[in-house]
């Protein structure tokens, strides 16, 4: 997705600490504490590596190698958990108990399937065993640049998409790599050349909501959002579907039927039975009838 999301507010957000993944040194694991989803004790649930094994991994993305991939040993199992490992007090993939870690899992890794498949309808083990084939946009058509008082483009640099949900334009380059602690702006290609930055700005995307008073994709699948009326009446309900919403509504939401929607459920569906077979997939996976969340206002094609 080219689209060029504004996040100037969640920079200032992020600079005063206010965001998910500014936590203190001291802070307890979010995967410890007692959350409204479980009525008793205080409980840890299990980590990303015991939930999510490099078995698992291997099944869900087994031809990301193969001579027609475009970014052939790049991907591996120890790079994902270490950048989930960053965003374990923030809880992702560690709210919930294990059925729900799963299908948080299987939901993120449905939308950077869909987003770096090779697969077609012929493809050997089917369409959706093809995911992480790419690590960026090839042949770039522009440098992605645009003005930015905080976030100015570095001579020469492009800020193409790069990463495994595809980090655009050179302010969430900027955002990203404050977060993150990493120079992005001078160094866009560290995205593309490290997988486990790879896969923390991907995290940091589904951590993290458009606007304030926003849903996060996480926030969703964890059940920890509850709609409005104006979302209900929106035909917004919690479920798949409004991560998608989130993530890339303005392209794929309010029309009906739409084959990028349509492909990011079977991702999603495919990956759940890998992961947890016997787990509900949820209701509301589509968004084809919901209002879309962002308007492509700050939209640069």
């Amino acid at each position: 997705m080219e689209t060029r999301v504004v996040l100037l507010l969640l920079a200032a957000l992020l600079c005063a600490g206010l965001l998910p993944w500014a936590a203190t040194a001291d802070s307890k694991p979010v995967f410890c504490i007692k959350s409204d989803l479980y009525k008793g004790p205080i409980r840890c649930n299990k980590t990303v590596d015991e939930i999510f094994t490099v078995d698992q991994f291997e099944a869900m993305f087994n031809h990301r190698n193969e001579p027609q991939a475009h970014a052939q040993g790049f991907w591996d199992y120890t790079s994902f958990i270490d950048a989930a490992k960053t965003f374990q007090e923030q809880g992702f993939a560690v709210t919930g108990g294990d059925d729900l870690q799963k299908r948080e899992l299987a939901a993120f890794f449905a939308h950077v399937a869909h987003e770096t498949t090779c697969g077609y309808s012929a493809a050997k083990d089917g369409p959706y065993a093809w995911g992480l084939c790419y690590k960026e946009e090839l042949s770039p058509p522009k440098l992605y640049c645009v003005r930015s008082l905080l976030y100015p483009c570095a001579l020469g640099a492009s800020y193409h998409g790069r990463g495994a949900m595809p980090l655009y334009w050179n302010d969430n380059y900027g955002i990203s790599g404050q977060a993150l602690k990493y120079d992005l702006i001078h160094n866009p290609d560290l995205v593309a050349n490290n997988a486990t930055v790879a896969f923390q700005t991907a995290i940091l995307r589904w951590m993290s909501p458009v606007k304030l008073n926003q849903p996060s994709a996480h926030d969703v699948m964890v059940n920890k959002w509850k709609p409005t009326k104006n979302d209900t009446d929106s035909f917004r309900f919690p479920g798949f579907g409004m991560t998608i919403n989130i993530l890339n509504g303005d392209l794929e939401c309010g029309h009906g039927t739409d084959p990028r929607m349509e492909d990011r459920i079977a991702h999603y569906q495919y990956f759940l039975r890998i992961l947890a077979p016997d787990a509900d997939e949820g209701q509301n996976l589509d968004c084809g009838l919901q209002a879309i969340l962002n308007l492509p206002t700050d939209a640069r094609m």
